[in-house]
This record gives structure tokens, C-alpha cells and sequence, in this order.
């Protein structure tokens, strides 16, 4: 991340008004200027629903990941924004809800490697399993790369949810 020119993938936090259209401003930003989002979240974050977070993962050089931030700053409803890969260490999680069909061996070996990757059975029948399990993209892409061998029928995921570590927030 030295160079000006290297890409870099960077998890960027932002602390927003939660009301109607600030995601869409937010989106429209990096839209309008052809940054793309490769993951986002986003839900409301204190007791009274007033503010939201939003965990984004772009990728860019480190001009274009501080203009970004620079721009959202600027955003009206937003209150803070962190770039948490380069302010300090910091804990991501994925969720995936990955179902599986199989009869026989396929279901056992599908069971084996869910219980390998610590990934819950939410919802089991005679043919299919719904199992959900929790990590790093790599983890959870390493998962369904297994699972499309043995009968994988559909994936659902959620984008980075992510805080920085130690007694610090955002």
C-alpha cells in the first residue's frame, strides 16, 4: 500500500443519519464516479435507531480510496467514516446461508465438511440441508467451492459487517 498506484481492497466504515435515502446517496456516489462496491452493509447501530452503519469493501489506489472517503465525509447525513484497514487492526465477518441437496454418500460427506467449517444445519430435510456459517470471504468461498461438488443448489450471502479492535470505536 505504499505505492500511489497499487490496488488495494479496503473495509471503510461509516457512521450515517438512519433515514430514508441515505444509502442511495451513498451508493450514488460511487456510482457517479465509477468506484465499484464489492460488498456493503448496512443497519442501524444504536438503541433509539437513529444511526446506521454502513461496511463497505471497495478496492482502489490509495488516491482513490482517500477521495472516496474525503467524498463521503462531505455526505450531509454522515457523521464519521474510517478507512479500517489502514486505521488500525480490525475484526470482518461474512454470513452465508448455503443450501445443499444430496442423497447417500453426498450427505454424509456434505455434513462431515459443515462440521469441518463449524457451519451450523439450520433447516435439514430428506433430500437438502440449509447451513449457515460465519467468517472470512475466503473461508466461506473455500465452503461453497466444496459444497458445488456435492450438490449445491443456492447461496445466499451478506457483504462484511466489521470493527475496528480494542476499547476504541468508530
Amino acid at each position: 500500500m505504499k505505492e500511489i498506484g497499487t490496488i488495494a481492497c479496503h473495509t471503510i466504515s461509516v457512521i450515517v443519519d438512519n433515514e430514508a435515502g441515505v444509502l442511495a446517496r451513498v451508493i450514488g456516489l460511487f456510482s457517479g464516479r465509477g468506484y465499484n462496491i464489492e460488498s456493503l452493509t448496512v443497519a442501524a447501530v444504536d438503541q433509539t435507531g437513529e444511526r446506521s452503519r454502513i461496511t463497505i469493501v471497495t478496492s482502489g489506489t490509495r488516491m482513490v480510496i482517500e477521495q472516496i472517503k474525503a467524498q463521503l465525509d462531505r455526505l450531509v447525513p454522515v457523521h464519521k467514516v474510517g478507512d479500517l484497514t489502514i486505521d488500525g487492526r480490525f475484526v470482518s465477518r461474512d454470513m452465508a446461508l448455503v443450501k445443499v441437496a444430496g442423497t447417500g454418500e453426498k450427505r454424509v460427506e456434505a455434513l462431515r465438511l459443515a462440521d469441518t467449517f463449524r457451519a451450523r444445519t439450520i433447516d435439514a430435510s430428506a433430500n437438502s440441508f440449509v447451513f449457515e456459517l460465519t467468517g472470512s470471504a475466503d473461508k466461506l468461498d473455500a465452503f461453497v467451492e466444496l459444497m458445488s461438488e456435492l450438490g449445491l443448489v443456492e447461496v445466499a450471502r451478506t457483504g462484511a459487517v466489521a470493527l475496528a479492535r480494542g476499547p476504541g470505536g468508530l
